[in-house]
């Protein structure tokens, strides 16, 4: 929906939220429930409404658990049975800096020897003069406090925790010594902040809403107008709470694997200035030399990082070939065609460019951002490919802030096979290449030289089998998600087999590919996943991944294996995967859920697939 996408009209979604609540529910079908506490240190409610509003849009439907006012604490530390019986997927504790309860006062220090327990110190003299307590004393106590609580809600919830860290004071007491000097709060809740960012960056699940940034970019003395919390105890200017609600709303998305995977591309007027062939290469703008070309210049750079990232980038342009090469091979651009999985130069409309592109790296379209300055294309595309997300680029000099504030490709997860996710799909296009040469399926896949590695989870691998089990919906039985913690308990437990598939042949490795968990009952194992890269379908890695579930269930006096498709709006194309498998069909329950048994006996084995088992180096 054109009104929750960057840059909205937060006025309209606050005066409208229940009507796009209505329509948001009316349009879509296919959502993922997910379950969100919120703990608030200021009132809420609204921040709430808007956040579901953004969700909705991102195909996450909410159920939502609020906590009183101020009562974040509470909640956290002392037990609620409400909270409780919830049973959170994700926890969103919404504070901000007036939830500090001891700031440093003027004249204390932070050099002197500290502790991190100040029970022991004379907090405050008779003249209620701060007394043998420094500015670094006040810091160890007020993070410990949300140490604390964040430890607390681990252990008893086990699931993502989004913590805001904290704007900036509305006003600075010394003013630019506020900055710097230890008794400024200017001073100490970027020190605060920084001991957040080393929380994060040493635990798995907990991310920050960088609500520092976000209120500056919004403008400080805007967010934190005092009239709203004086008046309503909002610690955020109401006319702010749509931005809060959307940047909450995009680490969930992300954590939940309903990222972009992809950015594809117009050429004149979008990666440089004027249309190339009227202009030729030595005539359009692009290079730092030129206000109009720096633009252009800087949104490229901007593009290479983001590629650095993963995010694979592809090009539909209404141009000849010959010309569009001719204009990326120019010295000048950042970007040139090797940066791209998949170029598209032609005179075909770009809708159905766009799908061809899909197409070609194996992905819904949906998962693909459409970047053009044209309206008029965008328009193409967005009715030829309903649910591709088109945003309005407005000028060069707005493209970086369009999709950066736009949070299509939000990092709650970095792997080492996002980094080389545009060199994959490079590869797979090899591969297509190679097939081509075959009329003989098989040759094909003997040519490829494939080599698997299969074994239950490994430390390593769990973060991508984590992200796997989030973005992969067309090659996924059940659907089910799991966070990296999740998966940490299923492979220590006993009562579970776990299973990922790595895959490579001479084009090079595809990483982790396959993920199976199967729950022990007796002697039965009910799979409760699995899943499969859409890029390595038909190469016998199914095959390969049943094979290994099957000997690990013999070496456990499995009887049976039962597996369960649960349909969705897609996974239409692994309905009757468990058929094809061998497996014999039980029964079909309303919702169209289907059951199928296995029976773990005799040579199970698949013949032939043409794959050759190596051992891990990381079993």
């Amino acid at each position: 929906m054109h009104e929750l996408e960057y840059p909205f009209d937060a006025e309209y979604i606050l005066k409208k939220k229940k009507s796009i609540r209505r329509k948001l529910l009316e349009e879509r079908n296919d959502f993922t429930d997910k379950r969100i506490a919120i703990l608030g240190g200021s009132t809420t409610a609204n921040i709430k409404l808007c956040l579901e509003l953004f969700l909705l849009n991102q195909g996450i439907r909410p159920s939502f658990y609020e906590s009183e006012y101020n009562m974040f604490y509470e909640d956290a530390m002392f037990g609620n049975e409400e909270l409780d019986n919830f049973h959170p997927d994700i926890i969103y504790i919404c504070t901000s800096n007036h939830n500090i309860q001891n700031y440093p006062t003027v004249g204390m220090s932070d050099n002197a020897e500290t502790t991190h327990n100040v029970s022991d110190k004379k907090m405050e003299s008779a003249d209620g003069a701060m007394d043998k307590v420094t500015a670094e004393d006040l810091l160890n106590v007020e993070f410990s406090r949300y140490e604390t609580m964040w430890e607390t809600l681990r252990q008893k919830f086990n699931c993502p925790i989004i913590q805001n860290n904290f704007e900036m004071p509305y006003f600075r007491l010394m003013g630019n010594r506020d900055a710097w000097d230890p008794s400024g709060r200017v001073h100490f809740l970027r020190k605060m902040n920084e001991r957040f960012a080393e929380y994060a960056a040493s635990h798995e699940g907990f991310y920050i809403c960088d609500i520092e940034y976000i209120s500056a970019d919004y403008g400080l003395k805007a967010w934190s107008d005092p009239f709203y919390w004086h008046m309503y105890k909002y610690a955020v200017a109401v006319p702010a709470i749509p931005y809060l609600s959307f940047n909450v709303s995009n680490i969930i998305k992300s954590i939940f694997g309903k990222n972009k995977k992809g950015l594809v591309l117009d050429l004149d007027n979008t990666l440089w200035g004027g249309v190339i062939g009227d202009d030729g290469v030595e005539g359009i703008k692009i290079g730092p030399e030129e206000s109009e070309g720096q633009a252009y210049w800087e949104f490229q750079n901007y593009l290479k990082n983001l590629s650095g990232l993963g995010i694979l980038l592809a090009v539909n342009s209404k141009n000849d070939e010959n010309v569009a090469l001719a204009g990326l091979e120019s010295s000048d651009n950042v970007l040139h065609p090797d940066d791209f999985a998949v170029i598209k130069a032609n005179w075909e409309p770009k809708g159905q460019n766009f799908s061809e592109i899909a197409n070609t790296l194996n992905l819904l379209p949906e998962s693909l951002v459409f970047v053009d300055d044209n309206p008029a294309e965008r328009a193409n595309v967005e009715g030829f490919l309903p649910g591709v997300t088109a945003p309005e680029m407005g000028e060069a000099y707005q493209y970086i802030e369009r999709l950066d504030r736009g949070g299509y490709f939000e990092t709650t997860l970095f792997t080492a096979d996002d980094a080389k996710r545009t060199e994959m799909y490079k590869e797979n296009a090899k591969r297509s290449a190679e097939m081509s040469r075959f009329t003989d399926y098989s040759d094909y896949l003997k040519s490829l030289e494939m080599k698997a590695e299969i074994g239950p989870f490994v430390p390593l691998y769990m973060p991508r089998i984590a992200q796997l089990t989030n973005k992969s919906n067309q090659f996924n039985l059940t659907t089910k998600r799991y966070t990296e913690d999740e998966i940490r308990l299923a492979a220590d437990d006993p009562s579970r087999i776990t299973l990922y598939g790595k895959l490579a042949d001479k084009f090079g490795d595809n990483g982790v590919v396959s993920v199976i968990i199967g729950q022990i009952k007796g002697d039965e194992c009910l799979i409760e996943l699995w899943l499969m890269s859409c890029r390595v379908l038909k190469r016998g890695m199914e095959n390969a991944m049943l094979d290994a579930l099957l000997t690990e269930c013999k070496k456990r006096g499995i009887k049976t294996v039962r597996g369960i498709y649960i349909p969705t709006a897609k996974n239409g194309m692994v309905k009757d995967f468990y058929g094809t498998m061998g497996f014999t069909f039980e029964e079909e329950s309303e919702d169209g859920t289907t059951t199928w048994i296995l029976q773990v006996d005799g040579e199970q084995k698949f013949e032939p697939y043409y794959i050759k088992m190596i051992e891990g180096e990381n079993r």
